[in-house]
């Protein structure tokens, strides 16, 4: 797998800069890595990526970019250009987009960040998709924009764990898989649908294991952290 120590990314899901550093004073940038979504990077924007990038932390840069290619091309640089480990974008948006992401990246050369991009979000089931017209069972969407997304020369793909055998079978080690929905098995399953455990994951053929509320919910995310991170050592 294409996938370097520490696999675990601590997702920031937290509605403020301050929120969010409190949070990484408990952990350790040697066990995890960090995400960064829409909405803490909308509030506390560039500067907190570099103050978490100051204290050791590797940033995944969770915005899911969906737009004209020009437009996801310039957003990808500007990601490139804040030093982020990793940067997605959405599958959806097509070939033209997804090779415009490719190529914005390609040029920052040993600097450039991981480019995966999103199939079909873990909190989607059949009957949601339907909804937005799309015939097709998550496993069968995932398996089509996977092909896209590698065959524009995209790094990887953010998918659900349950779909990691099957990208493994059908694309090989090479691609970089990362899966959110990751939970203990002592844990809620929260608004997750498509759920695996951690040490699952990582056996199915995960790379990164994106987990949030197991850790930053914890009366102690340091040592929930410690403990998963043991756990799939």
């Amino acid at each position: 797998m294409a996938g370097a120590q520490p696999w675990i990314v601590v997702a920031l899901d937290v509605d403020s800069g301050a929120a969010a550093e409190a949070l990484v004073a408990e952990l350790d940038p040697n066990l995890c890595r960090v995400k960064v979504g829409k909405e803490l990077f909308t509030r506390a924007g560039p500067d907190l990526v570099r103050r978490l990038q100051a204290q050791g932390f590797s940033v995944f840069l969770d915005l899911k970019f969906h737009d004209i290619p020009n437009t996801v091309a310039a957003a990808c640089r500007a990601a490139a250009d804040l030093g982020v480990w990793m940067v997605n974008v959405h599958a959806l948006g097509g070939a033209r987009m997804l090779e415009a992401a490719r190529e914005a990246v390609a040029g920052f050369g040993s600097r450039r960040p991981l480019l995966t991009a999103v199939t079909v979000l873990t909190s989607h089931q059949r009957e949601d998709l339907a909804d937005v017209g799309l015939d097709y069972t998550p496993e069968a969407l995932v398996d089509r924009l996977a092909h896209l997304a590698l065959e524009s020369g995209l790094d990887g793909l953010v998918c659900s764990a349950r779909e990691v055998e099957a990208l493994r079978a059908a694309h090989g080690s090479g691609p970089v898989l990362v899966t959110p929905g990751i939970r203990p098995a002592e844990a809620a399953a929260d608004d997750q649908r498509r759920v695996v455990t951690p040490e699952e994951a990582r056996r199915l053929g995960a790379d990164y294991l994106v987990i949030g509320r197991p850790i930053t919910g914890a009366a102690s995310p340091r040592r929930a952290l410690e403990g998963i991170a043991a756990a799939i050592a």
